[in-house]
């Protein structure tokens, strides 16, 4: 990545689980937006062919690839202006021979789902948390988000899922509270019915509703613009909607579409 004499330098965004979903669309979105993004996950081999999206595999449950995946972006661009926790592993293996066990009661669920989502998870988001932190605070300035969901206010699919979520939501403000004096923002983001490719599939057997479904890029528009708010310190350690505040930001979804926010009585 050498820059010519005088090219603007471009801010910096680290995005994991970025394979697929809206890690992938988060990733080419602020692309889009003028970053230079580093995208990470365990399979992760190519998202298209964005100039300034840079693919790095990393299974963010090991500590020593997440140190590697950071000292590389630390050598390659000095500099980390953006962390999108994406990293989640809680929707694969939901059918498990023949049954659809993603939300059976919390004594029935198998164990591997504990380490999906907390471990690859929550955990993988303070891990990199932690490593962002050490490059955004002698900067005095930052922005670490990590995509959330409403199941942390209400039960949702499954216990673990609760747990998980309402965890990643409480890290969230225990860090803004830590980092608010060093000038770096964090904060969780909900989406709402993202077309994944799994969601895809299920809304074709006839499982989900999309009339008011997001892109997995929209998520990256809001988060593009929530790194280049004015304001974005009075955010740090709140829970944000993301169509709430693509609405507020004037955004629409890449089909030209304004999704309606999910509440907590409409999830």
């Amino acid at each position: 990545m050498e820059r010519t004499k005088g090219e603007t330098m471009r801010q910096t965004a680290i995005v994991t689980g970025a394979s697929r979903g809206v890690g992938k669309g988060v990733a080419l979105s602020l692309a889009e937006a003028g970053f230079e993004v580093f995208a990470s996950g365990r399979s992760i081999v190519q998202i298209g062919e964005p100039e300034h999206v840079h693919c790095i595999r990393c299974d963010h449950t090991q500590d020593d690839q997440n140190d590697k995946l950071f000292r590389d972006v630390a050598s390659a661009t000095g500099r980390l202006d953006v962390l999108v926790n994406c990293a989640w592993g809680g929707y694969e293996r939901m059918v498990e021979d023949g049954k659809f066990t993603w939300s059976v009661p919390f004594w029935q669920q198998p164990a591997h789902r504990w380490h999906s989502m907390m471990d690859a998870g929550v955990r993988a988001a303070f891990a990199c948390s932690a490593r962002a932190a050490q490059m955004m605070v002698p900067q005095k300035r930052g922005l670490i988000v990590n995509i959330s969901f409403w199941a942390a206010q209400k039960h949702v699919g499954n216990v673990i899922y609760g747990v998980a979520k309402a965890a990643t939501d409480k890290m969230t403000a225990d860090m803004a509270h830590e980092l608010r004096p060093h000038g770096v923002a964090v904060v969780s983001l909900y989406p709402g019915l993202v077309r994944t490719e799994a969601v895809l599939q299920a809304a074709e057997a006839g499982w989900l509703d999309l009339s008011n479904s997001e892109s997995p890029e929209f998520t990256g528009r809001v988060v593009a613009a929530l790194a280049n708010d004015s304001a974005l310190m009075t955010l740090s350690g709140k829970v944000l909607v993301g169509a709430a505040m693509a609405n507020g930001y004037g955004l629409s979804d890449i089909d030209g579409r304004y999704p309606a926010p999910l509440t907590l009585a409409s999830v």
